[in-house]
């Protein structure tokens, strides 16, 4: 009997009686005919070789033949960035409960499926997102599945592992950049002549896959090179390649950019079927964000995929997200990140009234009709603003749904109009990247203002490539100054190249790129232009309206929670990779390649309030006090 040790909460427990027929389990299966069959035996042995002996728990109820595997799948190798925007926990493995028939296994009926972690009561609507497509991925699998067909697939590996057989001439081929998960449960590379010259202790491999993978990679400079499938090298032409690339960066390189493409292809059976479906798993988590959370249709956003995952915009998909429940989690946002709720409408209100609306309001509300749930109040393909905007003016202040009951706020928006709870659930739900209101003692004291926010917005595969080029070619930081309407839809679909296209609004004097400046003053600028303004105030103007903004006594308290007015700048902090594709001209600074810049901060300043327009982020103690504030907000090693 293989009874792993396991504290078994009653939350986790399926039933009321669970403890007492885990207990009967025990004697059934030792005096009843019933065993356990001889496939399952040896696939949860082919968990603990290839993971651990941890990684794996079973629970046997004899009596009724039936048997709880509980895979542990390990996220240590998530961001701690990203763990935190997808409100998971990092440290924790997400357990995966297959129930299958104790003396049958793959004969039997098809597994139910489970996904938690047990730390993690609250919030963890990732879980559903993951056993969504864990139960589609079982339901296929069980199509074809039998215990026989896969002793077939066993045996099949066994002859490659003879002796002088097959797998010793494919090894001696094998170049190292065959894949490789990244993942801290595989055990490290032994040979310490590779791991010298690698210089990478924590470098991983698994046992070797087979798998057939074609992909495309992308260097640093944006070029691109081919990995073909079956291929056992990386053909990368001497011309083209970064002239100090290392392997390892290269081999980085390859796994963020094959993460995306490759995250469905269904994993060997040679391992078992319990290998696979954590195999799959392994594969499937690192991407969540890059696929809709109801249809698991890869997202066809413009600029790709954001931070956090998110619905589509398919009408079918808009429905069924209601019955996901996620939406539910709108006021536990009220509740808990108001400050930020009460920026994502500032923005939304912005945009909305915008003369620019029609090009900068993106994307368009999808919104199910309350009052008949098989239609569509507001539908991106029959924009109505003027509703829009009534709906929007109905919503009442953050500050008001913080001071009393959330069902009794939402009653009193429905009297005033319907669809304005539901809007505001919305605009909650489809911001995609990461916002947290600093508290005092880490905002930066030079940006003068009490309204500084942690802003992330890059997916983790961006983010990975970013951290790789910062090691090829370092990195700064600078700012990024654009007027309030346009971050609805930044915090949507990411900070873009929009030069030459029609979201352009002050030109493109110096190229194509994303416009950024070390100096405060100038992105104080571009943050007050739109909505008409297309002058950019001159540095000697800035600093007279910062002068006169910090002496003229304040009606309302500075440190004030909530966003008092509607007449708001705000300004971003940026950090950008100093790679020869970064455009210096001057103080004006041109980032050709959207990889190479991620948000950090944001800055809001309200009734034509600046901060300080001296700030230069090349200095040594500007830089350093970043350096304090940043601390562990964005990189977790």
């Amino acid at each position: 009997m293989d009874i792993k040790g396991q504290c078994w909460t009653d939350e986790e427990s399926d039933g009321e009686n669970e403890s007492e027929q885990f207990l009967y389990g025990i004697q059934g299966s030792c005096a009843a005919d019933l065993y356990r069959h001889p496939q399952l035996d040896a696939d949860i042995e082919a968990v603990k070789d290839i993971y651990t002996d941890s990684a794996v728990a079973v629970r046997e109820y004899g009596t009724i033949d039936d048997v709880d595997i509980d895979l542990h799948i390990n996220i240590g190798f998530l961001d701690e960035e990203v763990a935190t925007a997808w409100k998971v926990i990092r440290t924790e493995p997400i357990v995966l409960r297959l129930r299958f028939s104790l003396s049958q296994y793959l004969d039997g009926p098809e597994p139910s499926v489970e996904v938690f972690q047990p730390s993690n009561k609250e919030g963890f609507s990732l879980g559903l997102q993951l056993k969504k497509i864990l139960s589609t991925f079982t339901s296929q699998q069980w199509k074809h599945l039998s215990n026989e067909f896969l002793k077939t697939q066993q045996e099949k590996r066994h002859s490659w592992f003879k002796a002088g057989g097959t797998i010793k001439k494919f090894r001696a081929g094998l170049s190292i950049f065959s894949p490789i998960p990244k993942s801290p449960s595989f055990p490290l590379i032994q040979d310490s002549v590779l791991k010298g010259k690698l210089s990478v202790p924590e470098l991983r491999v698994t046992r070797l896959m087979n798998r057939s993978i074609s992909c495309t990679m992308k260097n640093p400079k944006g070029e691109l090179f081919s990995y073909p499938p079956n291929s056992q090298t990386v053909a990368v032409p001497a011309a083209r390649a970064p002239a100090q690339i290392t392997t390892r960066q290269l081999i980085e390189l390859f796994f963020s950019s094959q993460a995306g493409g490759h995250c469905k292809n269904i994993p060997t059976l040679e391992y078992g079927f319990l290998v696979q479906i954590m195999k799959y798993s392994e594969q499937r988590i690192p991407t969540l964000n890059e696929y809709c959370v109801v249809c698991d249709e890869q997202h066809v956003f413009q600029n790709g995929s954001m931070l956090k995952p998110a619905v589509c915009t398919r009408e079918l998909c808009v429905f069924s997200f209601y019955t996901l429940g996620v939406m539910s989690g709108a006021a536990e946002e009220v509740a808990t990140g108001a400050e930020v709720v009460d920026l994502l409408v500032a923005m939304c209100r912005a945009a909305l009234e915008s003369p620019r609306k029609s090009i900068i309001f993106e994307p368009y509300p999808s919104v199910v009709d309350p009052n008949d749930p098989k239609t569509l109040a507001f539908n991106p393909k029959k924009k109505n603003y003027e509703r829009l905007q009534k709906a929007l003016d109905s919503v009442m202040s953050i500050r008001e749904m913080t001071q009393g009951s959330y069902l009794e706020i939402k009653k009193q928006m429905d009297k005033l109009d319907p669809l304005a709870h539901p809007l505001l659930q919305w605009i909650i739900s489809s911001n995609r990247s990461h916002i947290v209101k600093l508290p005092l003692s880490r905002q930066l004291k030079f940006m003068h203002t009490s309204h500084q926010f942690l802003l992330l917005s890059s997916p983790p595969a961006k983010e990975a490539r970013f951290r790789t080029a910062k090691k090829l070619y370092g990195s700064t930081f600078a700012f990024h100054g654009s007027h309030i309407e346009n971050w609805h839809s930044v915090l949507r679909n990411g900070l873009v190249n929009a030069s030459y296209t029609k979201l352009q609004l002050h030109g493109a004097a110096y190229g194509k790129g994303i416009y950024l400046s070390p100096i405060s003053s100038i992105s104080f600028g571009y943050s007050g232009m739109g909505k008409g303004q297309h002058r950019m105030p001159t540095k000697d103007e800035l600093v007279q309206r910062y002068n006169r903004m910090n002496t003229i006594p304040q009606s309302r308290p500075i440190q004030s929670r909530f966003l008092q007015s509607r007449n708001l700048n705000c300004i971003a902090l940026c950090e950008v990779i100093t790679s020869k594709d970064l455009q210096k001209h001057g103080n004006i600074w041109v980032c050709p390649v959207s990889d190479h810049v991620c948000t950090r901060f944001f800055f809001v300043y309200e009734d034509g309030q600046v901060g300080d327009a001296n700030i230069n982020t090349q200095e040594p103690k500007v830089q350093k006090e970043i350096m304090r504030v940043i601390g562990t907000q964005i990189y977790s090693s």
